[in-house]
C-alpha cells in the first residue's frame, strides 16, 4: 500500500527576496520541506495544516498547490502533496517552535542557498513550480471555493419544497469533515443560498471557526435561474473585494457561476472553469486568485478540486 503525506513550502519576502523554511531532522541528518504522513481518515488538505503546525510552529493557509511528487522508501511508493503557503510577521510573532526529536532546527533560505541545502533531489520540484510563480507575480494568492452542498434527500422523496429538502445523515457527516479542509484554505467568509442543504453544509465550519455566514437569494436555484445578472453581479463584488471565501450553492446554479467567473480565467484555466457545473455533493473547487502586478488585473492563477472522502 502507498504512504500518502502531505506538506508546504512556506515562504516570504525580506527586502524583496523570496525565502523559504526548510526544517532540520537530526534523526536523518537531512533539510527538507515540513510535511508528515496522513493520520487516519484525514483529508490531506487538513493534514498538511497539522503537520506544518507541528513541525515548524507555523498557523498558515494553503495557495496553490504546487505539485504531487513520487518516490520510494523501502520498496513502498510514497505521494506527497505541497502546496504554498505565505508566512506573515502576524504569523512569525505567533510562531511557537519546540525542537523535539521530528524536528530539531529549521531556518530561512534563499531560493539559491536552499537548493544547495535541500537533502533530496525530488524536493525541488515543488521549489522550482514556487519560483516559476513569483517569477510571474503570481505567487501571493487568495482562495475562492466553490462548495456543492453535501449529499441532500432525493428530490423525488421529498414533497415540500426544494428550499427545506434536507441533508441525509451522510450529508450531515460530510458537512462535519468539511470544517477542517474549508479551514486550510483560510476563508474568512461564507455565502450561501438561503436553501436548507446548502446552509446546513457550511453550517460547522462557520460555527467553529467563528466565520461570517451570509445568505443570498442570488445562490438558490431559483434565484439564479430568474435572474442571472444578480448572481454575476454578487460573483463579481465577491471575487473584487480582496478577501477568501466560500460559495455554497447547487449544481444547476454553476453554469451561471462560471460565466461570470470567465473573465478571470485565461485559456488554461477556462476548461477547468466548464468542470465546476460536474461537482459531486460535497465536493468543492478552490480558485487561487492573484492581483497581476504587470497589468493590475484580478486572474485565476490555478484551480484546484478537493474531494470528499466519504460518498456512502
Amino acid at each position: 500500500m502507498a504512504i500518502v503525506a502531505a506538506g508546504a513550502i512556506p515562504w516570504r519576502k525580506v527586502d524583496g527576496e523570496l525565502k523559504v523554511l526548510l526544517i532540520h531532522r537530526d534523526r536523518y541528518d537531512d533539510w527538507s520541506w515540513p510535511k508528515g504522513k496522513l493520520d487516519k481518515n484525514e483529508h490531506v488538505c487538513a493534514a498538511a495544516i497539522r503537520e506544518i503546525k507541528e513541525e515548524t510552529g507555523l498557523k498558515v493557509h494553503l495557495g496553490v498547490k504546487l505539485s504531487v511528487i513520487e518516490y520510494r522508501v523501502d520498496k513502498v511508493k510514497k505521494y506527497v502533496h505541497y502546496w504554498a503557503a505565505e508566512v506573515t510577521n502576524q504569523m512569525l510573532r505567533a510562531q511557537k517552535f519546540v525542537p523535539d526529536e521530528e524536528v530539531g532546527r529549521l531556518d530561512w533560505f534563499s531560493v539559491k542557498e536552499a537548493k544547495k541545502k535541500l537533502s533530496y533531489k525530488h524536493d525541488l520540484e515543488p521549489l522550482e513550480k514556487l519560483v516559476e510563480l513569483d517569477d510571474a507575480g503570481l505567487l501571493k494568492t487568495r482562495s475562492m471555493i466553490v462548495l456543492r452542498h453535501a449529499k441532500a434527500t432525493p428530490r423525488d422523496e421529498w414533497d415540500k419544497g426544494e428550499a427545506s429538502r434536507p441533508l441525509l445523515p451522510i450529508g450531515t457527516v460530510q458537512a462535519s469533515q468539511l470544517t477542517h479542509v474549508l479551514a486550510a484554505f483560510g476563508p474568512k467568509q461564507v455565502i450561501s443560498s438561503r436553501w436548507k442543504r446548502c446552509k446546513d453544509t457550511v453550517a460547522p465550519f462557520a460555527a467553529k471557526y467563528r466565520v461570517s455566514l451570509l445568505e443570498r437569494s442570488q445562490l438558490s436555484e431559483l434565484g439564479a435561474k430568474n435572474g442571472p445578472q444578480r448572481t454575476h453581479k454578487l460573483v463579481h463584488k465577491l471575487v473584487e473585494r480582496g478577501q477568501s471565501f466560500v460559495i455554497c450553492s447547487h449544481r444547476p446554479t454553476f453554469p451561471t457561476i462560471v460565466e461570470a467567473l470567465v473573465s478571470y480565467a485565461d485559456k488554461g484555466t477556462r476548461k477547468q472553469l466548464a468542470e465546476i457545473t460536474s461537482l459531486r455533493p460535497g465536493d468543492f473547487y478552490v480558485l487561487h486568485i492573484a492581483e497581476k502586478a504587470a497589468k493590475s488585473k484580478t486572474r485565476i492563477v490555478s484551480i484546484e478540486l478537493v474531494e470528499q472522502l466519504n460518498r456512502d
